[in-house]
């Protein structure tokens, strides 16, 4: 099989199906409800959705729509990907653009392949909305159903799929961003331990030694003592 892309539409009715190549799937006008074991999606203009090989998936439109379609054999594609709902941020916008040009000119199959090699490695690197969000408000309380819900994963799933994203819980993943911050507090500003508990949310500055301790084993004073020289 070779790389493929074209403009698809589709219709009301849902279908079932899975296939034995990676799909992305960009947005040009209308909604797709997409639905897999763990996960339901309605794919709208700010995102684009990734399908790796094999996972069987439900997808109907009830809007007049068009999808830009990219559809990639497995030997282009990192080994175990996953199911991947992306923002449309600014560089995905521009791809979508390129796979756009593509279409219009489908006898150029070297720029489309380079094109496919880029999107590929984006896909190992792009942050999922979640771990985005995570990366925005660690220092805040976040619910687990916060982040499944951005994903649009059942909660229960949630954290499997986290877990093989990172190699990590979100809990261990959340605690890990607060502590290097946590870090850089002590060893880069004169604040008070109440100062920096307070712009890590915690409730106090006892609960923030507390914390402290357990992830690092010792306390946050005696951290500044030591890397303060």
């Amino acid at each position: 099989m070779n790389v493929l892309c074209e403009k698809r539409s589709y219709t009301r009715e849902f279908t079932t199906h899975h296939h034995e190549f990676g799909q992305f799937l960009f947005p040009l006008r209308g909604s797709l409800d997409i639905q897999t074991k763990w996960q339901e999606v309605n794919l709208k203009s700010d995102y684009c959705f990734y399908i790796p090989p094999k996972l069987e998936h439900n997808y109907r439109s009830e809007d007049r729509n068009e999808f830009l379609i990219l559809d990639i054999p497995t030997h282009y594609l990192p080994e175990n990907t996953s199911d991947m709902y992306i923002r449309l941020d600014q560089q995905w916008n521009a791809i979508r653009y390129l796979l756009l040009e593509e279409v219009k000119s489908p006898e150029n199959l070297s720029s489309l392949l380079n094109l496919t090699r880029y999107v590929t490695n984006k896909l190992q690197t792009s942050k999922p909305p979640s771990i985005e969000y995570i990366h925005n408000h660690y220092k805040e309380q976040i619910k687990l159903e916060t982040l499944a819900k951005i994903e649009h994963f059942h909660p229960v799933y949630y954290s499997a799929w986290f877990k093989k994203q990172t190699g990590k819980s979100p809990k261990a993943y959340i605690s890990e961003l607060r502590l290097k911050e946590a870090k850089h507090l002590l060893i880069s500003t004169k604040w008070s331990m109440s100062e920096i508990s307070e712009e890590l949310r915690f409730e106090n500055s006892s609960s923030f030694t507390r914390w402290f301790v357990k992830w690092e084993g010792i306390s946050p004073q005696k951290y500044r003592i030591l890397n303060n020289g």
